[in-house]
């Protein structure tokens, strides 16, 4: 394993990744930061845990209208989706709880 220093929104972050995976660490690092500050940045959305978990919602949704249907979750139900979904809410609220009380 090897650590990665990241920004994300103005929040710095040590990541561990697999040795070989910087590169696409480093590219979803990227792509999140692009996505939260454009919600930040479109002020409609208030709170770090909150444009996480919309950015995350955005993302998700982009993925399931892009998936193929030979695809490796093809097989899922929306359901299924829906509660990895929940799961990726349910972490970013553990997550980003201590930085609610920055604020």
């Amino acid at each position: 394993m090897t650590t990665i220093d990241v920004t994300i929104m103005g929040q710095s972050y040590r990541l561990a990744c697999k040795e070989g995976e910087e590169l696409a660490l480093k590219q979803a690092v990227a792509y999140l930061d692009e996505r939260m500050c454009t919600i930040r940045d479109a002020g409609k959305v208030k709170g770090t845990d909150r444009i996480a978990v919309m950015a995350a919602l955005g993302m998700a949704a982009d993925y399931l209208g892009s998936r193929s249907a030979e695809g490796p979750f093809a097989s899922m139900s929306v359901s299924d989706m829906r509660q990895k979904i929940n799961a990726m809410h349910a972490a970013l609220d553990t997550a980003l709880a201590p930085q609610e009380r920055l604020f």
